[in-house]
């Protein structure tokens, strides 16, 4: 593949715990690989408060990698990267630091690199960020990674957008979801467009429903001043599993260039249909109220599972069922696609209906590594026309060398090195998805109180899905999620 330009990368939020977990460990990985540029040099940067050292920064990005990385800190190529990192605190009063330290990067790889600056920071800095990049001229021959939240509802989200395109025009912007960066989730792509087996039938006419479901077992891990603000809404149906059902129910692109592709997954959110109060389910785990930080009279929730339509000529009608939560019985990454039942039932059986259910459904794991399983029912050997769940999979751990397989952040970060914008969300897009979110934030349903270790609110979950029944294998994929209402 080509590799991108000599870059001059900038990480505002370096000594965060989003650069440690993530992007330090992230780009020593690509460094290690080959996929880098040629030359390139680091800059780390954050308030002067948190000032470091380019020997203390060097020091940090190690123990950020022993910690998180793939890849150990050590040998030849642990010395390259470590020689290309230096920092330079950045204020909005005052910069100087940081224009000296990018500006020394640009001398030392020569001619003209190419500038990437990641704001992993909070968004209430963006502005101030953005325009500091403006006035000191760091914009110019540069692009920008914005990390989520992207805006609070339609009105914030236009204003943020605004504020970035006095400096970055759209075509250097880059509003990062690592969910995108999946090679699982990048594999739905193949998996309807290059099999002629599955496109005729991805439309209403042969799926009854689809399940976009991401529950996690883990609490606020002392987020509580991010989350309290922000919410399972904001922080995971918006950002994450909207953009993984623009994936899901987009139409055929006329290629897989990064316009194309943003073009039909823009459409699919433009063609949401408001989100009704009364087909969202809100939830708050016993305890949250609790934890440190967080108001004793707190109105924010934990859990939500919701009923979504995409009004289209494709998918009229199908409603696609989103769930995910903190502190839930198991954290999991799952698509179901449910087929229609065939129009005649000819095949008597004795199965109960929980049984029935398990068959005739696609489901996409798109956690790391991943794995695709058709269920359909089969018959038992023997005399008698028994009917009994079974399974296809195809697994990428087992069909696939995983040891150069890119993280989600890893795969993105090169490609907005690259300038190839194809998993990223074009500002249409975000504006569309709040636009469909303004009924249910102006009038958000009741919580409903739930017991750590469940999977949510009930019977209230299973009573938004009904007819149908969550669907959610275990991480063996034949073990089945127990609970009222779940398979």
């Amino acid at each position: 593949m080509t590799r991108p330009d000599n870059h001059v990368i900038v990480l505002f939020g370096a000594t965060g715990d989003l650069a440690k977990r993530k992007l330090l460990p992230g780009l020593f990985h690509l460094a290690r690989a080959g996929l880098l540029p040629d030359s390139y040099r680091i800059v780390g940067s954050s308030r002067g408060r948190s000032a470091l050292s380019d020997d203390a920064f060097r020091k940090h990005a190690h123990d950020a990698i022993a910690t998180f990385g793939r890849s150990e800190p050590s040998g030849p190529a642990w010395r390259t990267f470590e020689e290309s990192l230096s920092f330079g605190a950045a204020d909005s009063q005052d910069p100087g630091p940081l224009v000296a330290a990018v500006r020394a990067a640009e001398d030392a790889l020569g001619g003209q690199p190419r500038k990437l600056f990641h704001l992993a920071i909070p968004p209430a800095a963006f502005a101030s960020f953005i325009g500091m990049l403006g006035d000191t001229g760091l914009a110019e021959n540069s692009k920008v990674i914005v990390e989520k939240p992207f805006g609070t509802d339609l009105a914030s989200a236009r204003a943020l957008n605004e504020t970035i395109h006095t400096v970055f025009d759209e075509s250097r912007i880059f509003r990062i979801d690592h969910f995108l960066g999946k090679e699982s989730v990048d594999n739905i792509l193949a998996l309807r467009f290059a099999n002629g087996l599955l496109e005729p039938i991805w439309n209403r006419d042969h799926i009854s429903h689809v399940q976009i479901d991401v529950p996690e077992t883990l609490g606020l891990e002392g987020r509580a001043r991010f989350y309290e603000v922000t919410g399972a809404f904001r922080d995971m149906i918006v950002t994450h599993l909207i953009q993984v059902l623009g994936i899901v129910a987009m139409e055929p692109p006329v290629s897989l260039a990064a316009q194309p592709l943003r073009d039909e997954k823009a459409k699919v959110f433009a063609a949401l249909r408001p989100i009704e109060p009364g087909q969202v389910v809100r939830g708050q785990y016993e305890g949250y109220r609790g934890e440190p930080g967080v108001a004793p009279d707190s109105p924010t929730e934990t859990f939500i599972a919701l009923r979504l339509e995409v009004d289209n000529w494709r998918w009229a009608g199908v409603p696609f069922y989103l769930r995910s939560g903190k502190n839930l019985a198991q954290h999991r990454e799952v698509i179901t696609v449910g087929l229609r039942e065939p129009p005649l039932r000819m095949f008597r059986t004795d199965l109960p209906r929980q049984e029935m259910d398990r068959g005739n459904k696609l489901v996409i794991d798109f956690g790391d590594p991943g794995w695709i399983a058709a269920r359909f029912l089969a018959k038992e050997p023997g005399p008698a026309m028994r009917l009994a769940p079974a399974s296809m999979t195809f697994r990428y751990a087992g069909s696939f060398c995983q040891e150069n397989g890119l993280e989600g952040y890893e795969r993105l970060i090169l490609d907005a090195l690259l300038g190839n914008q194809s998993l990223f969300t074009g500002a249409d897009g975000i504006e569309h998805i709040w636009e469909a979110s303004a009924p249910l934030l102006d009038s958000p349903p009741q919580l409903h109180p739930y017991a750590p270790g469940s999977w949510g609110p009930e019977p209230a979950v299973s009573e938004l899905i009904a007819p149908h029944q969550w669907y959610l294998p275990g991480a063996g994929e034949d073990a089945i999620a127990v609970g009222r209402g779940h398979l």
